[in-house]
């Protein structure tokens, strides 16, 4: 087989840049690897054009006139995030990886079940998951439950404070709990 692939479209996941404030340019880098759909915050816009990334749509309340060529304008008025979700659902993308400075659950919760979604901030890799969830780490890796999970159980982890674990050796660990989802995050 070959080591080139053919890359259908939505196949990859579509890239949200919403802040790249404290982000690693080289985690960048490697998502935009197979080069995604990528959709941009109108306040990040400039500083991605002179990265010489191309970009597909970007998220604003003006439209700008000095825009790439065929670049999209998602059209918001409250909510970039929440725009370019609901955008990014409507266009039936089964996945996006989200940029972002900050993370609060509630901007997310809509979306869980409708949009695979990963949301990476300039410390964490955050994405929701159901009871049941199963993972394999390394020993002594964090772990952060974003969201209060009722009756939660854990297998393979230590509790360190109220939401903070680590893996108590190399292999998997478990959360369960009563509830439709919470969020996780691991650091990067």
């Amino acid at each position: 087989m070959s080591s080139h692939h053919i890359v259908r479209e939505k196949q990859e996941p579509a890239l949200l840049i919403m802040s790249l404030k404290g982000f690693n340019y080289e985690n960048l880098g490697q998502l935009l690897e197979w080069s995604p759909t990528v959709v941009v915050n109108e306040h990040e816009y400039e500083n991605i054009d002179s990265l010489g990334i191309k970009i597909d749509a970007v998220v604003s309340s003006e439209l700008s006139p000095d825009l790439q060529d065929n670049t999209l304008v998602i059209h918001t008025e409250g909510s970039p995030l929440q725009d370019a979700l609901k955008f990014l659902v409507g266009e039936q993308y089964p996945t996006v990886n989200i940029i972002t400075d900050t993370f609060s659950a509630k901007d997310y919760a809509l979306y869980v079940g409708r949009i695979n979604l990963v949301a990476l901030t300039p410390k964490n890799r955050i994405f929701p998951v159901q009871s049941g969830f199963s993972k394999w780490k390394a020993k002594d890796e964090e772990i952060e439950i974003l969201l209060e999970a009722k009756d939660l159980k854990t297998f393979g982890l230590i509790q360190q404070s109220d939401h903070i674990f680590k893996t108590e050796k190399d292999g998997f660990y478990t959360i369960s709990f009563n509830q439709n989802f919470t969020f996780l995050a691991e650091r990067l």
